[in-house]
């Protein structure tokens, strides 16, 4: 149905005077707005409801309304009128289908902040899927590590052996920045999670709406109470975005690491997460840990870009909010995915215990161990060091007992053996012996590493509840905003 449209040029909001010319296009987000196609319809729909509720829109009209919006959803986005963007598209489609009561869709509201609520709604759900995603990679962290709880390797500073640590304790360090990773995106959904429906433009409405109402058919939290903060805040995308971007980062350290471990000889990635070379056929190589490396990239760019954008606009709505929360999406997509990968190569990677117990000991990395039972038996901290580092120095891959003896006889004037026993040293030059010792919180003992997964498992249970509890909130909403349209439709 046409109805008054039939004599009209133009679309709902533009009418004659801007409805040409060569900057519509330009103008346009209609095509990326695809992905908040179904967001706008559940905003349409809770605001045409609140509005029957608060007779300021007769029931029979929303009625009308609200079968036009079930119509438009059925057509899907391929099947709106062109339009600037979705939602005046949406507008333009149900006008066409009952006249000019479609327009009264639009009563006390703005496009400022439907749109604003239209972010807000579907960032929410693609945060969600970025939590999910966090914690299977903390499961597979915490699995792994389960695994080679005394699984020897060597640990590195500067890319340099530097001590003895296990497979275990390195990958629960990686959980760890994952935890807080998850933590920041919980805290960015949260803070997302607020309704700007209802400020209108930026100045409110005389209407007697109730915001509160439309936030809770729409499983928001809340409201963005000021109504200029509400139409024009959109700092809820640069905490989205700085979050992922901030847990990409920690994607491409855990990737890099895989690769340079996989070029050792130290694990082998399972086939789906690598690939050959076209040329080579004896490659295999880390294809997909690189791709996770270099989302990073991407992230760090899309949260740039999104400050970049905000930094230099005045207050209440401007147009260049339209090309900011593309980034976001573009980056929760990335990050989604990368994190997924990354899970998946640390669960099935193959891990070479000889290899990497022999690389345990390379370059002395036992060294500390010494120097600190030295420290434990009375001789300065500095005395030790100066001990232990002359014998590395002068006698580099052959470090031995007698050989540190020699160097203590020089630096102190006594034997080693006047402070420790040689059994003691040599179990300190253990690399096994050495990653054992070191029982602190935290540490890479055995019971420290066993103990650690526990608390980590635990914590990761509690986020999967957290992350379930804002997911049955939302499919809540969703289904009392079904039940309220059906009583017009």
């Amino acid at each position: 149905m046409t109805g008054a449209g039939e004599d009209r040029d133009g679309t709902a909001v533009r009418r004659d005077r801007f409805s040409g010319g060569p900057a519509r296009e330009f103008l346009s987000s209609l095509a990326a707005d695809r992905r908040i196609f179904a967001a706008d319809l559940a905003v349409d729909r809770a605001h045409v409801a609140m509005l029957a509720e608060q007779g300021i829109v007769e029931e029979e009209t929303a009625g009308e309304i609200l079968a036009a919006l079930d119509d438009v959803e059925a057509s899907g986005h391929e099947g709106l009128p062109a339009g600037e963007d979705v939602h005046e598209a949406i507008e333009t489609a149900v006008i066409d289908r009952i006249g000019p009561d479609g327009g009264k869709m639009h009563t006390a509201r703005s496009r400022n902040d439907e749109v604003a609520t239209c972010i807000r709604y579907r960032l929410r759900s693609d945060l969600l899927d970025a939590i999910d995603a966090t914690i299977a990679l903390r499961e597979a962290l915490c699995s792994t590590a389960a695994d080679h709880t005394g699984t020897v390797m060597p640990g590195y500073t500067h890319l340099q052996p530097a001590q003895p640590t296990t497979v275990g304790h390195y990958l629960l360090s990686y959980e760890s920045a994952v935890a807080r990773d998850t933590a920041r995106l919980l805290d960015a959904y949260d803070r997302t999670n607020r309704s700007p429906l209802g400020a209108a433009a930026f100045a409110g409405t005389p209407f007697e709406v109730d915001r509160d109402r439309t936030a809770a058919l729409l499983g928001f939290d809340g409201i963005v109470r000021n109504s200029m903060d509400a139409a024009s805040a959109r700092d809820f995308l640069a905490e989205a975005t700085g979050a992922l971007a901030t847990h990409a980062v920690t994607l491409s350290g855990l990737a890099e690491d895989l690769v340079l471990f996989s070029n050792r000889g130290f694990l082998e990635l399972d086939d789906d997460y690598a690939s050959t070379s076209s040329i080579m056929p004896q490659k295999k190589n880390p294809d997909t840990l690189e791709l996770v490396r270099g989302v990073a990239g991407d992230a760090v760019g899309a949260a740039t870009a999104t400050l970049s954008s905000l930094k230099g606009l005045p207050r209440a709505y401007n147009r260049d909010l339209q090309r900011v929360h593309p980034h976001a999406f573009d980056a929760v997509d990335a990050v989604v995915d990368a994190t997924d990968v990354a899970g998946g190569a640390v669960a099935t990677a193959s891990w070479d215990e000889t290899a990497l117990a022999d690389a345990a000991g390379e370059g002395f990395s036992t060294a500390t161990g010494v120097a600190d039972l030295l420290a434990m038996a009375g001789v300065p901290f500095r005395t030790a060091h100066e001990v232990v580092a002359t014998a590395a120095e002068r006698f580099e891959t052959d470090v031995s007992a007698a050989n540190i003896d020699a160097v203590a006889e020089e630096v102190t004037g006594e034997s080693l053996f006047a402070h420790v026993s040689r059994e003691e040293v040599k179990a300190a030059l253990d690399p096994a012996e050495s990653v054992a010792s070191r029982d602190s919180v935290g540490g890479p003992a055995e019971p420290e590493v066993t103990a650690a997964i526990a608390t980590a498992t635990e914590a990761i249970g509690d986020d999967e509840a957290a992350a379930r509890e804002r997911r049955d909130r939302i499919e809540t909403a969703r289904e009392t905003l079904a039940t309220e349209v059906a009583t017009y439709v």
